[in-house]
């Protein structure tokens, strides 16, 4: 069994931009690029083209869905923020912190997840956003699938209460830790400094500065069989841990990620990936400094049986 998803959808943006609002807690948005002009707007659609060609050639089964112009979602690329599935057929749309992301969950992707899969429930979570409690789907838990454990790092967009009931309305064990930058400044997702494999984990170990907390951590990867990649705060800020293991038609594992982080990689971090994965990767500068999000942002896991049509 294998912790990746054969078939992944991804929504083309048609807004795309610096969004303010993320950017508060976001350390990864360029501050200096607050003003995207039309070259930027280009690259980064050029950037997205590219990177869906680049998975089809490798046989990924991909869905992309054209986002709406209206309302403008700056961030509608990142669409594993608000909406998972697994593979029991229950389909979760999440509360989302920023207010102009909300626009982002669409009835009309659901209806065609119901449509070209089986679905038993759908259940939204978006009223917590009214309490002010927010959980940001696989940005905020990072789901271990074969084990059926859940890992989450503490933030303004992670609420303790909320991420842990619905892990184990999951059937997944909690393990909830504190992550902070080179700054001491909180770290926003989960994703972006804990990706998790069938067979190894890529963590930016010194984020997490309670001893405890790391113990934990570790011996939760030792015990479920995972080789353990720690990279630096450089190597974090090159979207190094922001990478996603998926499994393409013909069973073949593969771990995607931008061309920035497969080059901050090392040889030996690479060696210890390359036992059980072959790699991915396609730049997407533009979207990474504009948005502050990598390539596992932009894909949704699709964990669901697919409808067989007569």
């Amino acid at each position: 069994m294998n912790n990746s998803s054969k078939h992944i959808l991804m929504v083309r943006p048609a807004s795309f931009g610096y969004n303010k609002e993320t950017a508060l807690d976001n350390e990864f948005q360029d501050s200096l690029i607050q003003n995207t002009n039309s070259e930027d707007v280009d690259n980064a659609l050029n950037e997205f083209d590219s990177y869906v060609s680049v998975l089809r050639e490798h046989n990924i089964d991909i869905t992309v869905v054209d986002d709406t112009p209206l309302p403008a979602k700056p961030d509608s690329q990142f669409p594993n923020n608000w909406f998972s599935t697994h593979s029991n057929g229950a389909v979760y749309l999440y509360p989302l912190k920023p207010v102009n992301r909300r626009p982002e969950k669409r009835a009309d992707i659901i209806e065609l997840l119901q449509m070209c899969f089986h679905v038993s429930s759908v259940s939204d979570l978006s009223s917590y956003e009214e309490k002010d409690e927010f959980l940001e789907g696989t940005g905020s838990i990072i789901f271990d699938r074969v084990n059926k454990v859940a890992y989450a790092c503490l933030s303004k967009r992670t609420n303790v209460s909320l991420f842990k009931a619905h892990v184990k309305e999951l059937g997944y064990t909690p393990i909830l830790f504190d992550a902070v930058d080179e700054n001491e400044m909180p770290i926003y997702h989960t994703n972006v400094m804990l990706s998790i494999a069938t067979d190894f984990v890529v963590i930016c170990g010194d984020t997490i500065k309670d001893e405890k907390q790391k113990e934990v951590l570790w011996s939760s990867f030792k015990e479920n069989g995972k080789k353990i990649i720690d990279v630096s705060f450089e190597q974090l800020r090159k979207f190094t841990c922001n990478i996603l293991e998926v499994t393409s038609l013909d069973n073949q594992k593969y771990i995607t990620m931008s061309t920035k982080a497969f080059n901050a990689f090392t040889d030996e971090q690479k060696s210890i990936m390359k036992d059980s994965v072959k790699f991915i990767h396609s730049s997407i500068n533009t979207i990474e400094s504009v948005c502050g999000g990598g390539t596992r942002c932009m894909m949704a896991e699709i964990y669901l049986d697919e409808q067989l049509f007569q």
